[in-house]
């Protein structure tokens, strides 16, 4: 009889597939004194969304979108919105439907099962955590540009830049991260409180400098427009689409927002339309004040453009301070989103279950949080800000293309699952999120397609190596 036994439980003959009932019923978002607190209401959680979202792109990456895309690098911002916009609707469907910390991870395992799910997963790895390292990066130039401003002084660069940069080891970037990570361990009501404030003050700050740099506004200085052609506004996009990644990190406090599945797609829709006219508002004001030339390929392009438009430092000391701020709240941000991801796949039993520890002091993953933190400390420290952005920007487009295409699984194979929200122009709209995913995915650039391909080989690896045969859905398959 032996001979009868059926294949081995770690060798599944079809997609493990998570019903979108039990991926709730598991979250324990509920269970009294366990799991997640349900804290945040809408006001903080489109907050922690402007949180997770301005920051480096606009502080800092505008000067390199403009690089390649001259004026028209409002077309491209409005190029990169549109893209957010459709995969938004998706977002917020979804996230209204199946209110869980994993967000796209957890929205793939519902509809295309455990294999994509983990690659997702592992993508998510690229925009939550090595994005992290980006904006810690982003971070250092600004305090340096704060300390010149101030003092007359930066810090020495072997000690604030890596490799790449001139430098050694750059430690303000790994201290803002580990900044992060005390308050995250600290509860998620002090974290969202903090970010909550941070996002007001960079709102604050993005809007003085339109209000001083629009003073010196020329026209002349949007003309040519068009001065790269299309093939730099789609360039200019895939960059500025750096500016918008974090959005989606709404979606990752589903256990822990008040009413989740009204609050998230308000959250969402609010958060892209704010920060898309706060985007274009910038990016006009500095183009009409100084012209392309002056703004292309300068890392703290802003604070410049307030210095010589006032003919004062102060003014660049205030812009560089809203600046530090604005970044340190995206780093907070997208850890959290980076932590909530990892807890819910080690609650699948895809990853180590340390990942999936809640501390019942204050309800957060500490050990989650701090191993997140060590983890990417470690680029923040000694990579260049250019080879993280590419590379994070072509996972993030990969993940939203899954996630597009989820909700049309979702109403096939699930249509009793519903939320608050429901894309409009179904399915077209989901179809347009995820033509203009590809062709901004086609803009970073053959070597970008190179290493994201090497990076998804990797995730194979990892998970037929250890996912497969330890996931959850595994032990409940018959030997």
């Amino acid at each position: 009889m032996s001979a009868l036994r059926p294949p081995n439980r770690s060798i599944p003959s079809g997609p493990r597939v998570k019903n979108p009932h039990q991926l709730i019923a598991e979250s324990g978002a509920d269970l009294e004194g366990h799991g997640l607190k349900r804290t945040m209401g809408l006001f903080q959680l489109v907050c922690f969304g402007v949180g997770a979202v301005v920051g480096t792109g606009i502080f800092v990456g505008l000067s390199d979108s403009v690089a390649e895309a001259g004026p028209a690098v409002v077309l491209s911002f409005v190029l990169a919105a549109i893209t957010c916009v459709f995969t938004a609707f998706s977002f917020a469907e979804l996230g209204s439907a199946i209110p869980v910390s994993g967000s796209s991870y957890s929205f793939a395992y519902a509809t295309f099962g455990e294999r994509v799910a983990f690659l997702v997963g592992w993508c998510l790895l690229l925009e939550y955590g090595v994005s992290v390292s980006a904006v810690a990066v982003g971070w250092s130039q600004y305090v340096n540009e704060l300390l010149d401003s101030l003092f007359g002084g930066q810090l020495p660069a072997v000690l604030s830049a890596g490799p790449g940069d001139g430098g050694l080891i750059n430690l303000p970037a790994v201290l803002v991260i580990m900044m992060a990570a005390v308050l995250l361990v600290r509860g998620v009501r002090e974290s969202a409180g903090a970010t909550a404030a941070m996002a007001v003050l960079k709102i604050g700050v993005l809007a003085l400098f339109c209000a001083i740099a629009f003073t010196a506004y020329q026209h002349e200085n949007l003309t040519p427009f068009v001065a790269h052609g299309a093939g730099g506004i789609t360039a200019g996009a895939s960059l500025a689409f750096f500016s918008y990644i974090g959005f989606d990190a709404i979606t990752t406090a589903g256990e822990e927002v008040k009413n989740p599945r009204r609050n998230i797609p308000i959250a969402i829709m609010v958060c892209i339309g704010l920060v898309t006219l706060l985007y274009c508002a910038v990016a006009l004001a500095a183009i009409g004040a100084l012209g392309p030339r002056d703004v292309a390929d300068k890392p703290a392009a802003l604070s410049i453009v307030v210095d010589q438009v006032t003919g004062s430092a102060v003014g660049g000391a205030v812009i560089a301070f809203g600046a530090v701020v604005a970044i340190a709240s995206v780093v907070l941000a997208v850890m959290y989103g980076q932590t909530r991801i990892l807890m819910s796949m080690s609650r699948d039993g895809l990853i180590p279950r340390v990942f999936e520890r809640v501390s019942p002091r204050t309800s957060t993953p500490v050990a989650n949080t701090w191993i997140v933190a060590a983890v990417f400390a470690v680029p923040a420290a000694f990579s260049s800000l250019d080879v993280v952005v590419n590379l994070t920007t072509i996972g993030t487009l990969g993940t939203m293309v899954v996630v597009n295409l989820a909700v049309i699984m979702l109403r096939r194979r699930n249509p009793e699952v519903r939320g608050s929200f429901r894309v409009p122009l179904y399915p077209l709209s989901p179809l347009l999120g995820v033509v203009f995913c590809l062709y901004l995915m086609y803009g970073t650039g053959w070597a970008t397609w190179v290493q994201f391909a090497v990076f998804l080989l990797v995730g194979v690896g990892v998970y037929a190596g250890y996912g497969r045969s330890r996931s959850r859905l595994a032990a409940a398959e018959p030997r």
